[in-house]
């Protein structure tokens, strides 16, 4: 790993390092912020994963999550959104290739050369993190939008990694809005039982020993609620199948960073309750 950014922030550190992805063969960069109780021992960590378009710059630079993270002791590390690189196949659009991972294990060509972000933030960066920087295994994860449905499949799919889990305006139901039917087709191809795995509700509704409470953060004048978020679905498979699921609705916030900045500090102590535990 080589450490490019190093900054003081609220008595720790906000970092960001650039190394070599064995899983998506190409080179990544992450953030992390090391609070002022990490010099101290090992603290937990909150992953987030944020949405199309985002580096890990959007979070660490306009979420205000630091201050937060310092008043609770957590560290908060934050992937880039898909694999870079010259050689890494990207699509015309926001909403495909670069910057456009979906936080899928790509199974067609080109994109299975290195579209594996699910293998990647599920397994290769905790260990990366917890083998090189003061945290423990104690786990939560959070993100926005396509992060937030993320988030939400790798802790539905993995019971017992993580403590806790949480997101903002997340793409709940991909399998069945435009955002997630055009990524999953190029990524996955067209057999949509194939895309189930990766979709937060159908996980819900099929289910899932995993009974993870979630929490859900929803602008009511988002632009993008009705026609690719659609959280009503994800509320109807969790009260079908008695999942705990708490969807606050936020009148008058948007998709924007304002709407996450705005909350991002309940969500943080909503994280650090369920690490101390």
């Amino acid at each position: 790993m080589e450490r490019i950014e190093h900054r003081a922030c609220f008595g720790g550190w906000q970092d960001v390092y650039r190394h070599r992805s064995a899983v998506l063969d190409c080179n990544m960069h992450f953030a992390i912020y090391l609070p002022p109780q990490a010099e101290h021992g090992p603290v937990p960590v909150l992953y987030w994963l944020s949405g199309l378009t985002c580096t890990e710059q959007n979070f660490i630079t306009k979420a205000g999550a630091q201050r937060y993270a310092a008043e609770h002791g957590i560290a908060i590390v934050a992937p880039d959104t898909s694999p870079r690189g010259e050689d890494v196949a990207d699509a015309e659009g926001y909403d495909l290739g670069k910057g456009a991972g979906f936080y899928v294990n790509a199974t067609q060509a080109p994109w299975s050369a290195h579209y594996r972000m699910y293998d990647y933030v599920v397994e290769e960066l905790p260990a990366l993190v917890e083998a090189n920087f003061p945290v423990t295994d104690r786990r939560a994860v959070s993100g926005h939008s396509m992060g937030g449905h993320g988030a939400l499949v790798v802790a539905l799919r993995n019971p017992g990694r993580y403590r806790s889990v949480s997101a903002f305006s997340p793409i709940v139901a991909p399998s069945k809005v435009p955002w997630g039917e055009k990524a999953f087709t190029a990524y996955l191809g067209d057999d949509r039982e194939a895309w189930q795995q990766y979709d937060a509700t159908a996980l819900v509704a099929g289910g899932l020993n995993e009974r993870l409470p979630l929490l859900i953060e929803q602008g009511g004048a988002d632009e993008f609620l009705a026609s690719e978020l659609k959280p009503e679905l994800l509320q109807r498979a969790a009260e079908a199948q008695g999942h705990p699921l708490t969807l606050n609705l936020r009148p008058g916030y948007d998709h924007s960073y304002y709407f996450i900045a705005s909350f991002i500090g309940e969500h943080i102590a909503h994280h650090a309750r369920a690490l101390a535990a």
